[in-house]
């Protein structure tokens, strides 16, 4: 929440003139003239100011390296310019479309200090001036009530100590009527393309007069848990759970939210469904998305498919041309892949899911079947690309044409059921980080004959989003599956790899004499003291002794809290690897410096933040959470930040910039579907419930040729002894038993 007004610097004036303008989401740097004719630098959202209108601002001071002071606005009213001279520069500065200079001179000298009244009530009398058609001046009109609508909202949320970013989303989604919708719902603004905190949400209603006990506060509420929920990783909640967690949340008593429940079902908003004993209360999305993917995989696994004649002659060839013999697991999953239109095919690390999938891919071509590669996360689908010698693999999101629908608030694709995907087979890797919603989408993109492969490793942990996708599948039985065991004589010489099964298995990995090879374990008791290490390593010891540039390690954590922590690892790590310099810029945002040169990394989709591909010239739309990039540049003058994700560079305004995070450290959740070269852990106290052995596997296996323990023994093994699954509400597994899904 924004400071209090009065802990806030407050300026008022007239906007001088306009220094940059980010049209898509109201950033603005201005110049506001102050009595006595001083000058000072205003930044913040403050969609369509324009020079000539007066401005009021609460914010706070903050320093720039080029510009020096500027205050940057947490609240401003915008005041319509008074005086025939104020309202011209107002109208030639372009504030409205369709008018310029000239046409301003004309508008003025025609119905003086009056004419912004006869844009707005009455546009048709601007036909009195020629050249202006009846067209064009209702065109000129709607353009001014578009500025004015825009500006009473900002207002209200300045005066509600409210976020002004929220204006830009809110007025795309209701147009004019945004204003009276939130004043009718101020809920609304929790939406996720909108932002806002429940807490400012909830404040906002009960000042306008809202009831503690008003049923759409507690049907707010609910949602809110639900939604809530739902970005912890749960499908559904059961009833039982929901209703305490939203009285609490309200500080209502529980037996005031039963009816809000029901009317929310009959509403269509949430539904009631009986799993595993449990009443569970679904938001409608994801109970639609739980019923397709079940009734969708059970008629897909269902089907047998007429494997070629020739089939042991064509898989003789594919070892012939790869140069490998198969072991018996790897040829039965090709063969499975040859009569079946659904499988899963998973394993460990060094069990041979790499030959196998390119055993599929080649039998897949040898059908002449056009396939199409993906996994959850550009970083996995550049390592699928790798892995298939070449062969082009794509983001699931990139794959599907993600599309942002701004006025209803929703993500949406190009490629559906009315328009499927032009592929007859799909190898999706990575499989358990795919969440319910993403595996709704994919599969009503492809055809029902589309064949589906799904690969993974289901020891990692679970997707970020609902569900647990690849573990209910397994566990269901209901869907051909081949599991790859045998550890190959070449890998288990990987004590990366030894160490990875032996803690799967529930065993400590072997941490005495293992300092050699491809994995070391250096104890540090004190936790500054293994963040001293851990720096020193990525700075020194291995770009010195092993040849190991630092932007190939990667450290993790479980944690992003306490001295270990990746808030604290990355400002030291920063600092060390990516020290200050005359020719590095720098942004400051909240807590965090951004330098030109840092690793970052984006924390939350966006799926209209524009990229263009370095190479191609391509433009594309969307950035998602988990994407790890570099800053390319910062930008002086607009404080506009560059990153580079893997050659699509995209733009950050400073209004974008809580969206980015240092990733020189990053959290083990954060690094799943990824593969470095080096990877440090940081075995650190933390949370009991992030000390897993599902945490310490997937931390052991991001490693590929080098992993180093820093830390403490003992919670070391006791991470490897904590099989303690992390819960999750799901009705996958369940409905894919049954007949009825």
């Amino acid at each position: 929440m924004a400071q209090s007004p009065l802990e806030l610097e407050y300026l008022d004036g007239t906007v001088s003139s306009v220094v940059f303008r980010n049209e898509e989401n109201g950033y603005t740097v201005l110049r506001l003239s102050l009595e006595e004719a001083e000058e000072v630098t205003i930044v913040g959202i403050m969609p369509g100011a324009a020079p000539g209108e007066g401005l009021a601002v609460h914010g706070s001071w903050e320093h720039h390296g080029t510009y020096g002071r500027q205050l940057r606005a947490e609240i401003a009213e915008r005041r319509l310019p008074v005086g025939e001279e104020a309202i011209y520069v107002y109208l030639a500065s372009g504030a409205i479309k369709g008018v310029g200079a000239v046409t301003a001179r004309r508008l003025v000298d025609t119905f003086g200090a009056d004419v912004l009244t006869v844009m707005e009530e009455n546009p048709d009398l601007l036909t009195q001036i020629q050249g202006i058609t009846r067209k064009r001046a209702q065109a000129m009109g709607d353009a001014l009530r578009v500025q004015l609508a825009m500006r009473r909202l900002l207002g209200f949320l300045s005066a509600h100590n409210l976020p002004l970013q929220a204006a830009i989303p809110l007025y795309r989604r209701f147009g004019d009527g945004a204003l009276s919708a939130v004043r009718d719902n101020p809920y609304l603004l929790t939406h996720e393309t909108i932002g806002a905190a429940f807490s400012d949400a909830d404040s906002l209603a009960l000042s306008l007069g809202l009831t503690e006990d008003n049923p759409l506060r507690l049907k707010a509420g609910l949602l809110y848990e639900l939604g809530y929920n739902a970005e912890n990783g749960h499908v559904f909640l059961p009833r039982r759970k929901l209703l305490p967690a939203t009285a609490q949340l309200l500080s209502v008593s529980i037996d005031q939210l039963p009816d809000a429940l029901d009317e929310l079902c009959e509403m269509g908003e949430v539904v009631f469904s009986q799993i595993a004993g449990e009443e569970a209360c679904y938001l409608t999305r994801l109970y639609d998305c739980e019923c397709y993917i079940a009734e969708t995989l059970k008629t897909m696994a269902s089907h047998e498919l007429y494997p070629p004649k020739d089939l042991d002659r064509v898989l003789l060839d594919i070892q012939a041309r790869q140069g490998i013999q198969y072991a018996p697991l790897q040829e039965e999953a090709v063969r499975t892949a040859a009569r079946r239109q659904l499988m899963l095919l998973t394993g460990g690390p060094g069990t041979g899911k790499t030959t196998s999938l390119r055993g599929v891919l080649a039998l897949f071509e040898h059908l002449n079947l056009r396939t199409a590669l993906a996994a959850p996360t550009g970083r996995a689908a550049k390592r699928l690309s790798e892995t298939c010698a070449g062969a082009e693999a794509s983001t699931i999101h990139r794959l599907l044409e993600t599309k942002y629908n701004a006025q209803e608030g929703r993500l949406t694709f190009a490629h559906d059921e009315d328009n499927p995907l032009d592929v007859d087979a799909v190898i999706v890797d990575e499989a358990s980080m795919v969440d319910i919603p993403l595996m709704g989408a994919l599969l009503a993109a492809i055809r029902r004959d589309c064949r589906l492969l799904l690969v993974g490793d289901p020891n990692q942990l679970p997707s970020v989003g609902p569900g647990n996708l690849l573990s209910d599948l397994l566990r269901s039985q209901r869907i051909p599956a081949l599991s790859l065991t045998e550890i190959f004589r070449q890998a288990a010489q990987s004590a990366i790899i030894r160490n990875a099964h032996a803690v799967n298995r529930g065993d400590a990995p072997a941490l005495q004499n293992t300092n050699s090879g491809d994995f070391f374990f250096l104890r540090r008791q004190s936790p500054q003291t293994a963040l001293d290490t851990i720096v020193e390593l990525c700075c020194r010891r291995l770009p010195e002794n092993m040849g190991i540039a630092p932007e190939q390690i990667q450290v993790l954590s479980p944690t992003r809290k306490g001295a270990c922590g990746t808030a604290s690892l990355n400002r030291a790590l920063q600092q060390a690897v990516n020290p200050p310099a005359p020719d590095k810029a720098e942004r400051t945002f909240g807590e965090h410096l951004f330098r030109k040169g840092d690793r970052v990394m984006q924390v939350r989709n966006n799926y209209d933040l524009m990229w263009q591909d370095r190479a191609a010239r391509e433009f594309g739309m969307g950035i998602f959470n988990g994407d790890i990039g570099q800053i390319e540049t910062i930008d002086q003058k607009s404080n506009v930040v560059t990153v580079d994700f893997d050659g699509h560079l995209a733009e950050y305004t400073p209004d974008l910039l809580h969206q980015l995070e240092l990733a020189y450290a990053v959290t083990v959740h954060k690094s799943q579907g990824s593969e470095y070269r080096a990877v440090i852990l940081s075995a650190v106290e933390a949370a009991p419930m992030l000390l897993t052995r599902s945490v310490l596997y997937t931390a052991i296996t991001r490693a590929r040729e080098l992993l180093i323990l820093v830390g403490d023994d003992d919670l070391v093994m006791h991470m490897a002894q904590n099989d303690r699954p992390s819960r999750r509400y799901s009705g996958l597994r369940a409905r894919l038993s049954r007949d009825d899904a």
